[in-house]
């Protein structure tokens, strides 16, 4: 069952591979590929954190908020980024047993209705895997179309 401290691992500094499609809605549109880092850190006693992802080679940045809603036991995971300066639709869900965190909301791309699905895995000391997909069709089938790998920098 989830609970506050779910996103321990993610505090602290990233260097991140982010793999994306050029088209979110076109599997064929071909994969970009660029890094990032990250930095989060912890806020109220661990029940929400903050993140953000500086993409210099891309000239933006983003953050997600994450929320840890104790009635419910869910998060809600609220990104922006700093090319369009607004929250976009809440993702919320939970991480399960098997130590994967995945969460759910509804958005738009390119005026087309789409459920989101985020997935966490891969969570270890030093690495962390997130990826989205999109379904059009009602969560029958999902096209995944953004990955990101996080590894701790190396210390010198």
């Amino acid at each position: 069952m989830s609970g506050p401290h779910d996103f321990d691992f993610l505090h602290g500094d990233w260097e991140v591979h982010h793999r994306r499609l050029k088209d979110f809605l076109d599997e064929g549109s071909g994969w970009e590929e660029f890094p990032a880092t990250s930095r989060c850190w912890s806020l109220f006693d661990g029940a929400a954190n903050i993140d953000e992802l500086a993409v210099p080679g891309q000239g933006w940045k983003g953050l997600t908020l994450r929320l840890f809603d104790p009635v419910a036991r869910e998060w809600s995971l609220n990104w922006a980024s700093s090319r369009g300066g607004r929250l976009f639709p809440p993702m919320t869900g939970a991480f399960g047993n098997d130590g994967r965190g995945v969460f759910h909301g509804d958005d738009t791309h390119d005026g087309k209705d789409v459920r989101v699905r985020f997935v966490w895995s891969g969570i270890s000391a030093t690495t962390a895997r997130w990826e989205q997909a999109f379904s059009v069709d009602g969560e029958t089938t999902w096209a995944t179309n953004w990955v990101m790998e996080f590894v701790r920098p190396a210390t010198s």
